[in-house]
């Protein structure tokens, strides 16, 4: 019977957004499931906290730390949370949706792996947290379970609902540890408490894991196990394993020290100790056929709540189980979500041979079930084409060539291959390779004679920028076309230099002086200049060009192209103002007001009284500005 069908979120729409398809995995905190986003239509999964737990304010307040720790990376190995809300007495987050299997299922089905498929995963489980690390945030629960390994081949760390924040909340105060027993440091165990070295030494453990086919430490209890955790090392792989590299032992044993000193401070001085030790490794070494999976106790990965009584023994109070899918959904084949660890059907592992193909930087991975069948890829950058392709063939590898401009690189040598340098590809696979066609070179068009419009198009066209323009006069280019360009046309220019032209105005005449002269005589001189003339609709006042002479020219006596047009501005005369009357006043009175108006006095006293009697020309005439005024006083 589909126990999808019974789930009552199943058909539902959470908070009016979210409309739940199918039930992924149930947890002990939390049902995942796969929904859509109905406002932003696309497919995502959505962990809904279980209703019995709502009314926890812990178990809610670490759902919503799961949300906003998450929210602050921004990296492609970590699983994305989109939003976290409430809808009655659900709690959710809406998380980034990753179809295919996690590390767990691998294990199960595979065993042991080969030493690079191993170092292909744990690289960008450590690229994750360092992310997380040097944000501030421990993860405090890496395990299989929580390695997502996508059908698209990119490989993703979930569930960080048990992160902290390094220095303000990673040391538990109710007096338990929360948990999975297998991969806890021994710190967590006994103290409480986790930092970075806490998640390296869970990668230690899980690299153990994945070159052996076993844990480390087994027990048939949960309390042995933890017991092995405070008191026994992790040894070397090797040891179970014949034939593994020292690297590798020296890799697995200091990450998984089991006092927190001589491991790497973080994942990202982790990560640089696994690259280390990887360039050490010889090809046969990385491609060692694993041994079957190791004997070992039966999978225990439960997230635990773990009591600490005085810092000396530990026992196990409680358990929250990892999420495990519903054999109806087993048989439907429903894609896992983050956190959501699924056991796909045996039959179609088996026929699993090649998954996954490595890219850090994306988060993908490959992991394989051989060796011999892969080879790296030769460096050949910036060998010349020849001794590209030689290369190359001796290796097995096919060749595709392709030509490109470089800046950098000389003609017929290699700018780039696909795949790159050492990357991983089959002994009978085609390298993509791009060689040099030297910089590119554009020369400059020939546009010299032809209008200014055609040409900048026309270097436009050649993949050249059009640059400033000038203009000069010429007696042999007509005036708009173009005169030279500098550089000068058939110089090889880089794709996009500017392009500076210089435009005729023309042949140069000279223009008369017209200023004062009749309109009609203007115009007569003009015309014999080879220019044209055009009088302006704005007649001007002038004080010294008489009404309807020419006051103004534009442009004035100087040079212009030949038939340009100069345009004239006619004069008004001289502009006229209202003498103010100043009979009656006092003649210093007076003259302060003609004055004030623009005006110079000439004061005549007959009988020294100062009294003004007659004004000339008389009050309320219109004179220009500066006329004499003369008043007479008695």
């Amino acid at each position: 019977m589909n126990t999808t069908l019974q789930d009552p979120l199943v058909g539902h729409v959470l908070d009016g957004r979210y409309r739940i398809e199918a039930r992924i995995a149930v947890g002990g905190m939390a049902t995942v499931y796969r929904a859509v986003d109905t406002r932003l239509d696309r497919v995502l999964a959505l962990k809904v906290m279980h209703p019995a737990l709502a009314g926890d304010d812990a178990f809610v307040e670490r759902f919503i730390r799961e949300a906003k720790a998450v929210a602050r990376l921004d990296h492609p190995n970590v699983v994305g949370v989109f939003d976290q809300g409430t809808d009655g007495t659900y709690v959710y987050l809406a998380m980034e949706y990753v179809a295919g299997c996690t590390l767990r299922d691998v294990l199960r089905e595979r065993g042991a792996l080969p030493p690079r498929a191993a170092l292909d995963i744990l690289e960008p489980i450590l690229a994750a947290l360092g992310a997380a690390h040097l944000a501030g945030l421990v993860h405090r629960d890496m395990k299989p379970e929580n390695v997502l390994m996508g059908d698209d081949g990119r490989v993703k760390v979930a569930d960080f609902g048990l992160v902290r924040a390094v220095g303000t909340d990673t040391t538990s105060t109710s007096g338990s540890v929360l948990g999975t027993v297998s991969y806890l440091a021994p710190e967590q165990i006994e103290h409480g408490t986790a930092d970075e070295r806490s998640d390296v030494y869970a990668c230690g453990v899980l690299l153990y894991e994945m070159l052996t086919g076993a844990k480390p430490h087994n027990g048939g209890t949960p309390a042995t196990v933890i017991y092995q955790h405070l008191h026994e090392d992790v040894g070397p792989p090797s040891a179970a394993v014949p034939g593994l590299a020292p690297e590798l032992d020296e890799l697995v044993t200091t990450m998984a020290s089991r006092t927190p000193q001589p491991r790497p401070a973080d994942a990202v001085a982790a990560l640089g100790r696994l690259r280390a030790a990887r360039g050490a490794l010889t090809d046969e070494q990385l491609d060692a056929v694993p041994p079957q999976a190791l004997a070992g106790a039966e999978d225990d990965d439960r997230t635990t709540v773990i009591r600490r009584t005085g810092g000396e023994r530990t026992e196990v109070i409680n358990r929250t189980s990892r999420f495990q899918l519903p054999p109806d959904l087993i048989k439907h084949e429903e894609p896992p979500a983050p956190g959501s660890p699924r056991r796909l059907p045996r039959r179609g592992l088996i026929a699993i041979v090649t998954v996954l193909a490595v890219l850090f930087g994306t988060g993908a991975v490959v992991w394989y079930v051989g060796s011999g069948q892969f080879t790296s890829v030769p460096p050949v950058l910036a060998l010349s084409r020849a001794q590209a392709e030689q290369k190359l063939r001796g290796a097995g590898l096919g060749v595709r060539v392709s030509e490109d401009f470089s800046e950098t690189v000389a003609k017929d040598h290699v700018i780039s291959t696909d795949p790159g340098p050492g990357a991983r590809i089959r002994g009978n696979g085609t390298v993509r390779v791009v060689v040099s066609r030297g910089p590119q070179r554009t020369d400059v068009p020939q546009v010299v004679g032809k209008p200014l419009d055609q040409a900048q198009r026309q270097i436009k066209d050649a993949g050249l920028t059009p640059g400033t323009v000038a203009r000069e006069f010429n007696d042999t280019v007509p005036a708009g076309a173009v005169i030279s360009t500098d550089p000068a046309p058939g110089t090889p220019r880089k794709n996009g230099d500017a392009v500076a032209i210089t435009v005729s105005r023309g042949k140069a005449v000279a223009v008369p002086d017209v200023v004062g002269s009749t309109v009609s005589d203007a115009e007569q001189k003009l015309q014999a200049a080879g220019l044209k003339a055009q009088v302006s609709g704005s007649p001007v006042y002038s004080d010294s060009v008489p009404k309807d002479s020419v006051a103004q020219q534009s442009p004035a006596d100087g040079q212009a192209a030949q038939g340009d047009t100069v345009t004239l501005t006619v004069s008004k005369g001289r502009q006229l103002f209202k003498v103010p009357d100043v009979t009656g006043q006092d003649t210093d009175t007076a003259k302060q007001t003609l004055e004030a108006a623009g005006f110079k006095v000439t004061v005549i006293n007959l009988f020294f009284t100062g009294k003004v009697f007659s004004e000339s020309p008389g009050g309320g005439s219109m004179q220009p500005k500066g006329t004499t005024i003369t008043l007479w006083a008695r």
